[in-house]
């Protein structure tokens, strides 16, 4: 059931015309959303009645609707969808009218294809003087890739993001982590840097350009810890953390499933080896492990003795008794049993919600909780298109005008 949250959000009043289509800015808009803003997606027409709009409403399979995919259904929420038709000038009118009345203008199309139908900043800022202009870009504008093509793909290989895996088994084969991750961090990058730019407006009257490049963003979340040694000059070591790279860190296998173990202070191992059977204060009292950077050290050797330590018990009996002593550890869930999760459960972190069109869908929580100003969701993913006549209504437009056909 979906329930109206009375609070409003913390980005109550806020206005943003959002020109972002597939994840990376769409993510961005859509926090700004949950936290209270009016988001205005603007979304472009197809050559057929079925494929115009944002390419992610075509992914996977939708319930009801062709353009309402399952992925598109959770980066969309909290955003009205207005259809036009950028090519013609009726369609830039409105999108300038409509920017007039907004405090945020976000977008993910190159720099070079904005000029073109006038929507540089300097031309936006001369619509909206405070406006906080954020592109969301490939590559920072100022290096030699400012107008190559960015997608999560092509960054995950040029950030070193394809070569974890490789110093994890061995295979020189470079692969792509099985998530949209460099889309997502950086999203969050872009959220958290326009509500920046919003303070610095409220203190100071003054809008600005924000830039958030793809690239960058996730060199910085990739290589925060893996430039370790090579932090140094000359470098004391080489790259990546050693214990995240190591081949034994991972879920370990007890008698009937896995368990991802995580003992941390001196007495976290000697319990957890202890509930093991070994003797108390076999660990520590090791040489080998004595502290934390021995432990680093050495780590091979650890991880393999909680293997087969690990596979004396069964899961439950695990987690009972390394709960009781306090000991960092969490039954391991493949993703159709994270639904049945009994925390998420407990917080509600999986609501079921009605869609006018779609139907029943399972909405996920924001998972960042305010007390006096929440994070909603006060509209479900547009349809395409939904919202166009009423928006064009509002800033004094006729409900043909500017709209795609």
């Amino acid at each position: 059931m979906n329930v109206p949250i009375a609070l409003p959000g913390a980005l109550d009043g806020i206005r943003v015309v959002d020109m972002t289509s597939v994840l990376f800015g769409a993510y961005t808009s859509q926090i700004l959303g949950d936290l209270g803003a009016d988001v205005i997606k603007i979304e472009a027409p197809g050559t057929r009645a079925d494929n115009g709009g944002d390419i992610f409403r075509y992914t996977g399979k939708s319930a009801k609707t062709p353009a309402m995919g399952p992925i598109f259904m959770h980066y969309n929420r909290n955003k009205r969808s207005v259809l036009l038709d950028l090519k013609q000038e009726d369609g830039r009118e409105a999108l300038r009218r409509l920017i007039a009345t907004a405090d945020i203008f976000i977008t993910n199309v190159r720099m070079g294809g904005l000029e073109k139908l006038g929507f540089s900043y300097e031309a936006v800022k001369a619509l909206k003087a405070d406006i906080v202009y954020v592109h969301c870009s490939g590559y920072g504008s100022d290096g030699p890739y400012a107008k190559k093509q960015a997608y999560d793909d092509l960054i995950q290989a040029a950030a070193g993001g394809t070569d974890l895996m490789s110093r994890v088994d061995g295979n020189p084969a470079p692969r792509y982590q099985p998530s949209l991750i460099a889309d997502k961090s950086s999203g969050l990058f872009g959220a958290y840097a326009t509500m920046a730019a919003l303070f610095h407006r409220q203190r100071s009257g003054e809008g600005q350009f924000v830039e958030v490049p793809m690239f960058e963003c996730f060199s910085y979340f990739n290589m925060s810890e893996n430039l370790y040694g090579h932090t140094f000059e000359p470098p004391t070591g080489g790259y990546g953390y050693s214990r995240v790279f190591n081949p034994n860190r991972k879920p370990y296998p007890t008698k009937d499933g896995y368990l991802a173990i995580l003992p941390y202070s001196d007495s976290q191992w000697d319990d957890f080896f202890e509930i093991g059977g070994l003797p108390p204060g076999t660990f520590t009292k090791n040489p080998r492990y004595a502290t934390y950077a021995l432990r680093t050290e050495n780590i091979s050797e650890i991880y393999a003795m909680i293997e087969e330590v690990a596979k004396t018990k069964t899961t439950a009996e695990w987690v009972t008794a390394l709960t009781e002593r306090n000991v960092p550890c969490m039954k391991v869930n493949r993703l159709d049993e994270v639904l049945d999760d009994e925390h998420l459960n407990a917080v509600g972190f999986f609501e079921k919600r009605e869609h006018p069109s779609e139907g029943t869908y399972i909405s996920l929580r924001h998972p960042v909780r305010f007390s006096a100003t929440p994070a909603s969701v006060r509209r479900d993913p547009p349809r395409l298109g939904e919202h166009t006549d009423e928006i064009l209504t509002d800033i004094g437009l006729s409900k043909t005008m500017g709209a795609a056909e």
